[in-house]
């Protein structure tokens, strides 16, 4: 115990850029018994996957979409501080603007700004998501928009969120996702000796039926997700 199973292997899949998640044996348990469906390790397998290829997705546009956030707080900036500006140029005032934005020097101003009502600053960091009615339905209803008061730092994070999530391609995303987890998946299955024994007490009886469960799963079979069929045939399971 505490010798470092878990985080050789979660090391080594970051050094081959895999995805990969850890469960627990015991949280999994045969249908009629509390706990999870043992499926669901696909499941999460799938969303790391997907996670870890939008971070990457998101990478590669972030310049973009930082260069859009900073022409729309701009526009917004130029207008509160036009009563400062005086006699000085418009490019030479501009540019100071920019300037000082970069050098986060209006971190705390505080301005108002138009941005979509269920955009969040981007946050992945391993955290899992239920899924909620407005990702589901968010491709057939128009987004809808809300003024913010809000400081510059925040305005800053949830427009390159927002421009991000328009600049790259949710079914790309999905399908190299999906490819991955099936491909190069790893699945870092933990106490798998808590449910390895046979007995007679009722307890036993879900071990056994979690045994059961995970053994089509490892040898290889076919797990509906929200983002499709995944195989397993391929996945890492330690």
């Amino acid at each position: 115990t505490g010798v470092g199973k878990t985080e050789i292997a979660r090391r080594l899949a970051k050094l081959v850029g895999a995805p990969f998640i850890k469960v627990e044996a015991t949280k999994y348990t045969e249908v009629g018994y509390v706990g999870r469906d043992v499926e669901s390790m696909i499941r999460d397998l799938v969303e790391a996957s997907v996670r870890m290829v939008k971070e990457e997705q998101f990478a590669t546009v972030s310049v973009r979409a930082r260069k859009i956030a900073e022409k729309r707080i701009m526009k917004v900036l130029t207008e509160a501080l036009a009563d400062k500006k005086g006699e000085t140029p418009k490019d030479v005032w501009e540019n100071q603007i920019l300037t000082d934005l970069r050098d986060g020097k209006y971190d705390n101003f505080n301005i108002e700004i138009e941005v979509n009502d269920d955009v969040r600053p981007l946050e992945l960091n391993g955290m899992q998501a239920e899924i909620s009615l407005g990702s589901i339905f968010g491709d057939l209803m128009p987004k809808r928009k809300k003024k913010r008061k809000i400081s510059v730092k925040e305005a800053m994070n949830i427009i390159i969120a927002e421009e991000s999530d328009k600049l790259i391609d949710d079914d790309a995303v999905k399908t190299e996702g999906v490819r991955r987890a099936e491909e190069e998946g790893i699945i870092f299955i933990d106490e798998i000796d808590k449910i390895a024994g046979k007995g007679e007490r009722g307890a036993d009886v879900s071990r056994e039926g979690v045994q059961r469960d995970i053994l089509p799963i490892v040898e290889g079979s076919t797990v509906v997700t929200k983002y499709g069929p995944v195989k397993t045939d391929f996945v890492l399971f330690i």
